[in-house]
């Protein structure tokens, strides 16, 4: 087969982004937000307790609100210390099962008592991802 100057061999793998007809598919544009929909007042307290929520949730200011106005879920993000508190509980729980399954044979109450210590570190942990 002799191919001429002006043909071009395309591996088939490639065409996988193109359609049938070989133009490129188009990703539909990200809808951007750039109507302003309203300013409304507040006492300066207000803003700042507004600005301190947002900072708590890592969003915007005008990100918040509108989650507010919507109803929108709005989670508030754990701090470097909340998350060190949350991993040194999860090792605790961990270490009191341990513990437990050690002396499950030997000392049965202890056993027991480990085990509803673990399990109530557990329940803690669990608040915490709510």
């Amino acid at each position: 087969m002799i191919l001429s100057k002006s043909s071009r061999c395309v591996c088939w793998a490639h065409n996988l982004d193109f359609s049938p007809d070989g133009r490129k598919i188009k990703k539909e544009p990200m809808k951007k937000k750039e109507r302003v929909v309203t300013k409304f007042r507040s006492t300066i307290y207000e803003k700042k307790l507004l600005k301190i929520r947002a900072k708590k949730s890592g969003l915007s200011l005008s990100e918040f609100c509108f989650r507010a106005a919507f109803n929108k879920e709005i989670t508030a993000r754990l701090t470097d210390e909340e998350i060190e508190v949350y991993k040194m509980l999860s090792t605790y729980s961990r270490n009191f099962t341990l513990i437990g399954n050690m002396y499950r044979k030997q000392n049965p109450k202890l056993t027991s008592e480990v085990y509803a210590l673990a399990k109530e570190i557990r329940e803690h942990l669990n608040n915490f991802k709510k």
